[in-house]
This record gives structure tokens, sequence and C-alpha cells, in this order.
């Protein structure tokens, strides 16, 4: 599976955003699908996780409440609406295809977008 993630841009703490993974090459709708990101001189983390058909979707707590993921095995396209965005969302966002399941450790995953940049400011 070949991703494409895309979205990511300059905000102000508040704002949304809605990030978009494009997926070709193998059945999408076999995966589950992870978003992750990486701030300036930090590790990956795990940001939300969705299993292959949708039905089920577990966040990082720092995150609940305020983005949503979600995948279109029709349009082969996953999605993270990120809402009330603060200056810590801040990173490089990743998507992923792996487990049937989802899963929240990056590590369980066969393939990775390039990534696409957020800015939050303050």
């Amino acid at each position: 599976v070949q991703l494409q993630a895309s979205g990511g841009g300059l905000a102000q703490a508040g704002d949304s955003l809605r990030l978009s993974c494009a997926a070709s090459g193998r059945t999408f709708s076999n995966y589950g699908m992870g978003w992750f990101r990486q701030a300036p001189g930090k590790d990956r983390e795990f940001v939300a996780t969705i299993s292959w058909g949708g039905g089920s979707t577990y966040y990082a707590d720092s995150v609940k409440g305020r983005f949503t993921i979600s995948k279109d095995n029709l349009k082969n396209t996953g999605s993270l609406q990120m809402n009330s965005l603060k200056p810590e969302d801040t990173g490089v966002y990743y998507c992923g295809a792996g487990p049937r399941g989802g899963s929240k450790w990056s590590g369980m995953y066969d393939f990775w977008g390039q990534g696409t940049l957020v800015t939050v400011s303050s």
C-alpha cells in the first residue's frame, strides 16, 4: 500500500484542520489505519487508530474528544479531523496501514505515508 498524507498547515490555537491519507496499491480495506505524530526533537507518538472496517477506534488521551479518525474503504482514504488545536499538537503527522484491528504501536504498521506538517501557534 502506498500512502500519501496531506492537509497539514499553519493553524492558530483553537482552529481545526483535517488531514487526509490517500491509499493506492494493495487493498486498503484489508488494513487498519493509524495516525502518529512527531514533534521536533521527540519520538514519534501515537495519535489515533481505526480498525479495517471503521468499527473500532482508539485515541491517545491527549487528543481524545478533539480528534476524530475515519476511514472510507470505497474511496481508499482515511482522515483525521482535528478540532480545538493546541500548540502541543504541532508536529509531522504520519498515516500508517497495519493490523486489521488497528494498533497504537508504530512497529506494528507495514506501510507509512510521507508525513504532513502541522504547526499550531498560540
